[in-house]
């Protein structure tokens, strides 16, 4: 999957949409007017009526005025007031981020230490994709009263995101077809769908307001009394009630039709490009298409109970609801030819899925034979192969995860899921070799956390001493969802030690760069997803932030001055917008702190900016053709602060 490409066909389909709910929402507006104008000249014929009635004048009706510029203007303020303030309500109770969909859902977060067996290979299978594409680890959700197969991933952005999947989901399918159904979730966390997917929710919810408004006017009427009264006044006012009722129900689901099939329309081929992504990241066609067979094949299918989760039903991995209009409201393309895309061959028998799947057999961890890696000659294609990871779902890389995570002790991996330990073993990854300055860090944990952090620290220190240099990051990325889970109160305190202990030394290094902003960053957007808005949208504006990330990287990866320049020559040639005004920068300029406060301000630059940045960033690196661990702790700090996954290094770093 190429991210950046895959960036690109999300802002497309962002613009299309809003043309799409902008004619949705016109239509909204003529169906309110167009009622508006037949209640109002039904009440002039009452009037005219009465009055012929009382004074025994000659009958006549009013003609019907079908434009009408004031009542015009009139109906759609109104019309989209209602739709505006309706649709920023939905997004505000989104904007807390994926978790808050997940749980208006009926989600249940799953306990890190759980002991059910299903759950806790559903956290090994998204700890192990989220370390291959350099992902902040996504919580995870179950709907325990869904016995159908289905998943869902939501979220604003990398940092927030969470992965839901349905209690039939872990019961019915093995480990091969659970990966395949989180690695196509995993895909769209990548390519941008789940900001465009909580949009369509926010949007769809502004339109269909008008007919539950109507709805409810209905409802309230249901013992009441149309006609037949003594009270003729009375009774009219019941008939008012109901035909607004009537007008209101109708013109809402008007909208609501004609948004459905939107909402419809730009989902279909998305799950096609997620299945085959999720083919290939797993490199196991069985998987996605063997969970689809067992949705045909069960009676329930990817059906769902609640329908809390209607307005969301683009989100989730198959069908999750039917309708009289199933054809043309279906979100996700028929089974048959989503199977069909990745097997070719397949015949359109669905087998029936077993009762539950038998724990003693289930399907081990697949260690597919891989393509031996080609050997870059040139610094600039090594360079560009570093910048083609970046976002990117491959087999390899879910390989080298499942590898890494296999040799950190299974005691640092329990403690990065714990929100009481997970504190300590990130102080812990920043203890420091020199006892004096140790002892020093030590004395300020325990002024923080006191003795209960000392004596985690102290049954965490064997399994730190195994730890090899290359883990320390993917272990910090484990520890996220625990962290995640602290109360904000605990926050502050957490962040002031581990600024103290990345500065216990007179030096700031790479590693310790890379590990507070990849936390405090992730801790910060997940806390508020919503606040990381675009306001740069120009290269120009962002040129001597651009010269502090490429000179930052120059230097570190090259031994002299001369050869940090060519590096710098490298990667300021990938901006041909801005490439003469960039300069390489020396000493404080391009300092650590310097480099901070650069990404802080491009961290709200748009997605092209970031995304030629972290490409340029990339040539810079692999300038002579090797990269070292502190080269790729420092790519990965500047990627993260960017809101760009980049996987672990591990093909590309210096042996």
């Amino acid at each position: 999957m190429d991210f950046f490409a895959a960036e690109r066909r999300a802002r497309t389909r962002t613009s299309r949409l809003l043309v799409l709910f902008a004619l949705a929402v016109a239509g909204t507006v003529v169906s309110g007017y167009l009622g508006s104008v037949f209640l109002l000249h039904a009440v002039k014929v009452r009037a005219a009526m009465g009055h012929y009635r009382a004074y025994g004048q000659q009958d006549f009706a009013p003609a019907l005025e079908l434009w009408q510029p004031f009542l015009f203007a009139l109906v759609s303020a109104a019309t989209l007031g209602v739709i505006a303030l309706a649709s920023l309500y939905k997004w505000s109770e989104f904007s807390a981020g994926g978790s808050a969909v997940a749980e208006s859902v009926g989600g249940r977060r799953v306990d890190p230490h759980s002991t059910d067996f299903h759950e806790h290979q559903l956290l090994n299978v998204v700890e192990e994709m989220s370390i291959a594409a350099g992902l902040p680890v996504p919580a995870v959700y179950i709907l325990d009263d869904e016995p159908g197969i289905n998943a869902f991933a939501a979220g604003l952005t990398t940092n927030d995101a969470v992965v839901t999947v349905t209690r039939g989901t872990l019961e019915k399918l093995s480990r091969d077809e659970l990966q395949g159904v989180v690695a196509h979730e995993f895909s769209h966390i990548l390519n941008g769908d789940m900001r465009l997917n909580v949009r369509v929710s926010a949007i769809l919810f502004g339109i269909l307001v008008i007919g539950l408004a109507g709805r409810a006017a209905l409802w309230s009427m249901r013992y009441g009394r149309i006609g037949g009264s003594r009270d003729d006044k009375g009774a009219g006012g019941t008939a008012v009630v109901l035909a607004v009722g009537l007008g209101l129900l109708v013109i809402g689901y008007v909208g609501y039709f004609f948004g459905r099939l939107i909402q419809a329309s730009v989902s279909r081929q998305r799950e096609f490009l997620a299945d085959a992504s999720a083919v290939q990241f797993t490199r196991n066609p069985a998987g996605v298409s063997g969970a689809l067979k067992k949705i045909g094949g069960y009676a329930v299918g990817s059906s769902l109970d609640t329908h809390k989760a209607a307005g969301i039903s683009h989100f989730f991995f198959a069908q999750a609801f039917t309708s009289s209009f199933s054809d043309l409201w279906a979100t996700h393309p028929p089974l048959v030819e989503r199977i069909r895309a990745i097997e070719p061959a397949f015949d359109g028998a669905f087998p029936e899925p077993a009762a539950a799947v038998d724990i003693s057999r289930a399907s081990p961890t697949r260690q597919a034979p891989r393509a031996p890696s080609a050997t870059v000659a040139a610094s600039a294609a090594f360079g560009a192969a570093l910048a083609a990871a970046a976002g990117t779902l491959t087999a390899d890389g879910a390989d080298d995860a499942r590898s890494l995570l296999s040799e950190v002790p299974q005691a640092l991996r329990t403690a990065a899921r714990s929100p009481h330990d997970a504190p300590f073993l990130l102080y812990g990854l920043l203890l420091g070799d020199d006892a004096g300055v140790r002892s020093k860090q030590m004395k300020a944990i325990a002024a923080s956390d006191g003795g209960d952090a000392l004596h985690t620290l102290q049954l965490l220190e064997p399994a730190l001493q195994q730890l090899k240099p290359a883990h320390k990051l993917p272990l910090a990325q484990l520890a996220l969802p625990a962290l995640k889970a602290l109360p904000a109160s605990a926050l502050g305190g957490f962040a002031e030690t581990l600024d103290t202990l990345v500065r216990s030394e007179n030096t700031v290094t790479p590693f310790e760069f890379a590990l507070q902003r990849l936390v405090l960053q992730a801790l910060r957007v997940s806390r508020a997803p919503s606040a990381s808005a675009t306001q740069l949208f120009s290269f120009q504006a962002v040129t001597r932030e651009i010269s502090v990330v490429l000179s930052s990287l120059a230097h570190a990866s090259s031994d002299s001055r001369e050869a940090a320049e060519e590096a710098f020559n490298e990667g300021k040639s990938q901006l041909k917008l801005i490439e003469g005004a960039l300069a390489l920068l020396e000493g404080e300029a391009c300092s650590l702190d310097a480099l901070g406060a650069a990404l802080d301000k491009l961290g709200t630059a748009s997605g092209p900016i970031r995304q030629r940045l972290v490409v340029a960033g990339a040539h810079v690196v692999g300038a002579d053709g090797v990269v070292t661990t502190e080269e790729a702790e420092l790519i990965r700090a500047v990627a993260a602060s960017l809101d760009v996954a980049l996987p672990p290094l591990s093909g590309f770093l210096k042996a």
